[in-house]
C-alpha cells in the first residue's frame, strides 16, 4: 500500500498534491507520496487552483468551500486541506 503525504485532524484531511495543469484528462492518482490532481486548466490567472478546488469537491462529494490551498498558490507543489473527508475516501477516489 503507498504511504501518502497526509494528516487527519479535526474532521479534517490535510494532503501534500502535486498539479499537473494542461493535463488532457482530468483525475485524481497517486504519485509516489502525493495526490496528483490532473486539470485541464492552464496555470494562469488562478485558473488551474480553481479547478483543483472544482475537481475535488466534484470527486470527493464535498462543496467547493470546504477545500482551501494552505501552500503553494504558485506552483505545482501544494498543500490542500479538505474538510469533511477521511484518509481512506481519497484514496478510494484516487485508485
Amino acid at each position: 500500500m503507498t504511504t501518502l503525504r497526509a494528516t487527519e485532524q479535526d474532521g479534517a484531511l490535510t494532503v501534500d498534491v502535486v498539479v499537473q495543469p494542461r493535463a488532457s484528462k482530468e483525475g485524481l492518482s497517486l504519485h509516489g507520496d502525493l495526490l496528483k490532481i490532473s486539470v485541464n486548466a492552464p496555470p494562469v490567472d488562478g485558473k488551474a487552483n480553481q479547478a483543483v478546488v472544482r475537481l475535488l469537491a466534484a470527486t470527493l462529494g464535498v462543496p467547493k468551500t470546504a477545500i482551501e490551498i494552505l501552500r503553494g498558490d504558485t506552483g505545482r507543489r501544494k498543500t490542500v486541506r479538505i474538510r469533511g473527508v477521511t484518509l481512506a475516501a481519497l484514496l478510494l477516489a484516487a485508485a
